[in-house]
């Protein structure tokens, strides 16, 4: 009979602590996406004088079915599964690299995880500015300067963002080399939980590195790995700022990189059909999430039932 009453208790409790991120996910979260379904059934436009009218399932119905808009949509659709199935084991295995190999008891050691952190505090939007000048196609491209260097002058000028073979791989580089700092410090926090007495006990078992490593740190960190994992697919998903801020500066491959976000951003402000991006947002988050179910599924923690 006691523990019914306790049970209640705990079960109270767990509401209220987590009430203020329920309350911050409902705002943020469940209020804009009902807003958006009902904006994706009328035909809204900015700037329009027209009182906006009930359209039902038809710009479902056009994103599906009319070539005219279903192929730049699958077409981001696919720059963007491309894009995630890139960068998650990409920064994901980066970071971790990074986490170990900061790991360790040296002087100044907190000089170089600041060093290696330091890209995630720049924006975006200047990471960007700074990758197209690397980037540049002219002679005086940072990348191609340092590469005719090394090859003697043997090496001209070379579009890496406005060639199609090598757009999309420059986004990736530009994003996996901002945001892999912020990967490795959950990294780095889930190995430094992981008790010495384990390491001892491998080390007088006569355990090699490799095998400390795949029997004590990966078991360790399995779970923060799955949170880093799904972490990282959710923002590759929504990967905006870099595709915009390079388009819009001239140069980059648009057909190669557009992203569905990119996508719902000009249909709106530049097509002013707001009716027609909420719908495009409404697809690409329900896809996003049946992708996250998906993935949480399959690499689900062993703690979990």
């Amino acid at each position: 009979m006691s523990s019914t009453p306790r049970r209640n208790r705990d079960r109270l409790h767990g509401l209220l602590m987590s009430a203020p991120a329920l309350l911050g996910l409902i705002a943020f979260v469940g209020v804009p996406f009902v807003y958006a379904l009902a904006l994706s059934f009328y035909n809204v436009r900015l700037g329009s004088p027209l009182e906006p009218s009930f359209f039902g399932l038809e710009h479902y119905r056009r994103l599906f079915t009319d070539p005219d808009l279903s192929g730049p949509f699958l077409r981001a659709l696919l720059n963007n599964l491309t894009f995630a199935v890139v960068v998650v084991p990409l920064q994901t295995g980066l970071a971790l690299a990074l986490a170990l190999l900061l790991n360790r008891k040296l002087k100044a050691i907190g000089l170089f995880r600041s060093f290696f952190f330091m890209p995630v505090v720049f924006p975006m939007a200047l990471v960007a500015v700074i990758w197209r000048l690397i980037l540049a196609r002219s002679d005086q491209g940072m990348l191609n300067s340092a590469l005719a260097h090394l090859t003697f002058g043997n090496w001209g000028a070379f579009d890496w963002l406005g060639d199609a073979a090598t757009a999309m791989a420059s986004v990736i580089v530009l994003s996996v080399w901002q945001g892999v700092g912020f990967q490795m410090v959950i990294l780095l926090a889930g190995l430094q939980q992981i008790p010495g007495e384990l390491y001892e006990a491998a080390r007088l078992d006569r355990a090699t590195r490799r095998q400390q490593f795949r029997h004590v740190t990966l078991p360790g960190i399995r779970s923060t790995l799955v949170f880093v994992a799904m972490l990282t697919s959710v923002l590759s998903f929504r990967v905006f700022d870099q595709v915009y801020v390079l388009i819009r500066g001239g140069g980059l491959n648009e057909d190669a990189t557009r992203t569905v976000m990119y996508q719902a951003v000009t249909t709106a402000f530049d097509q002013n059909n707001v009716g027609r991006a909420a719908a495009v947002t409404v697809v690409f988050f329900l896809i996003v999430i049946c992708l996250t179910l998906l993935q949480r599924r399959f690499v689900r923690p062993e703690n979990e039932d």
